[in-house]
Order: structure tokens, then C-alpha cells, then sequence
């Protein structure tokens, strides 16, 4: 298995993601591209020390940027929406 810190890059906090965290205790975390939905279950429990009911991902293209005359693309990258057990949460702000 892959290191926590290659598998999860980072929590997405968007405005969607806190609606879904509010209203149906999901969770959305910026992931690697090549891990699959059991690994992003065992990494997010063993990091959170949380319980997992469902992974789901979406992977997504690089958009194409221009800065004045030159062209580039962002990475691809993939997202995972996980939902909690009940009674479980992640707090990343402490409030």
C-alpha cells in the first residue's frame, strides 16, 4: 500500500463540499489519480480515525490556461466524495 500522504493530497473545501458535509456528513478530498476506492477507505480511516460507509470518485481533465501569447494545461487530477458512518465526523477547522 501506498504512504497516507500520496493517497490523500488534500481536503476540498468548496462550497459543495460544505453543503454535502452539513447536510449528509460527506466528506470531498483531492486524491491520487492512480488510487482506487479501497485505498482511499483505508487511508482516510487510518489518517482520520473514522469509519467509512462509501467511496465514490470522478476524475477530471486539466483545463487549458493561457498567459498572454503561450499555452499550458493543468494536471489531471481526481476527486473523492467519502461518507462517514454515522456518528463519525472530520472537523478540519476546529470550530
Amino acid at each position: 500500500m501506498k504512504p497516507l500522504h500520496e493517497i490523500i493530497r488534500k481536503p476540498l473545501v468548496t462550497e459543495k463540499a460544505n453543503e454535502l458535509s452539513a447536510a449528509g456528513n460527506v466528506v470531498a478530498f483531492e486524491v491520487s489519480r492512480t488510487a482506487n476506492k479501497i485505498e482511499i477507505k483505508q487511508a482516510i480511516e487510518q489518517a482520520f480515525d473514522v469509519k467509512v460507509k462509501t467511496v465514490n470518485t470522478m476524475q477530471f481533465r486539466g483545463k487549458i490556461k493561457r498567459v498572454g501569447y503561450n499555452l499550458g494545461q493543468r494536471s489531471n487530477w481526481k476527486k473523492a466524495y467519502v461518507t462517514l458512518e454515522e456518528g463519525h465526523k472530520i472537523d478540519f477547522f476546529g470550530v
